[in-house]
């Protein structure tokens, strides 16, 4: 079953209504970033409507993590991710915590090289070894959540992609600006291209 435009401008007359996305994994794997940056995009560059939100353990690095966002084109009245339409995951721990709250016809992206699928669901699932990229294409895995966010905003159509390259130019640590644009590049033309 492939749902991939589950958040594409067809719906209501070319506008795209209010759409749940968690992004989870562990600390360290830049999850909160890659929210906070979606929840940018969609307001300062994409003129819509945003609210992002992130939880994680005691032990900020390794330990639970996940950032919820909400994006839509009317006000947001209800600041709570309940049925994510998007999730992505980076731990298969994340990935057991979270998977009986999404929409039975949800996208689901997982990091396939550190992830299992699920067997026997309804779900849109893709995967792509985000963490294997950032390590063999950069030398770093600290840029997998910018792989990971290339892919589903090319997967999704949830955001556009001049939207997120502005976000990220003004999100991410001064210095790491090229190297983070050029791994979500490398996401999104991997979606682009069916990869």
């Amino acid at each position: 079953m492939s749902n991939s435009n589950v958040c594409g401008e067809t719906r209501r007359g070319g506008t795209m209504p209010r759409t749940e996305i968690r992004i989870a994994g562990f600390g360290g794997q830049g999850v909160v970033l890659s929210g906070v940056l979606l929840g940018r995009a969609a307001v300062l560059h994409g003129g819509r409507y945003a609210i992002q939100t992130q939880t994680y353990g005691a032990a900020a690095r390794g330990g639970a993590a996940r950032s919820d966002v909400i994006i839509d084109d009317a006000p947001i009245v209800y600041p709570q991710v309940t049925h994510p339409d998007i999730m992505t995951a980076f731990t298969n721990q994340a990935l057991g915590k979270y998977i009986d709250d999404l929409r039975p016809d949800a996208v689901l992206i997982i990091d396939s090289g550190l992830v299992h699928p699920p067997e026997g669901t309804s779900f849109d699932i893709h995967g792509i070894p985000a963490t294997n990229i950032a390590v063999d294409s950069f030398g770093r895995s600290i840029v997998a959540n910018m792989v990971m966010l290339g892919y589903m905003t090319a997967l999704t159509g949830i955001i556009g992609r001049d939207a997120l390259e502005s976000a990220i130019r003004e999100g991410v640590p001064k210095g790491t600006e090229d190297l983070n644009l050029t791994a979500f590049a490398k996401g999104f033309e991997l979606a682009r291209n069916g990869g």
